[in-house]
């Protein structure tokens, strides 16, 4: 049986993915915001300290993948909605068991 989607939900979509990539996102960035704990402070040319990149810094970064991706995948669906009446929508087959 061959089916046509229709219609996306914008928020409903968005949600599923933003949380999925920001969850995906930890995976990258809690080994780099370990790392970055052990790295020493370094000095410039006139041996002033330089500050150490900041481990919290990168754990914003699931947070802004989060919101990133809630809003895209928002805008990609309203599109999809939008140009469903123009050019049809995706079509997939089913059978039954």
């Amino acid at each position: 049986m061959k089916i046509q989607i229709t219609r996306l939900s914008p928020h409903q979509n968005a949600k599923v993915f933003g949380i999925l990539i920001a969850l995906t996102s930890l995976l990258f960035v809690l080994p780099i915001a370990i790392l970055f704990s052990f790295i020493p402070a370094g000095f410039d040319a006139q041996g002033n300290p330089i500050p150490k990149p900041s481990a919290f810094l990168t754990l914003l970064f699931p947070l802004f993948y989060l919101v990133t991706g809630y809003i895209m995948t928002v805008a990609g669906c309203l599109i999809y909605n939008f140009m469903f009446k123009y050019i049809g929508g995706f079509d997939y087959e089913t059978r039954d068991q």
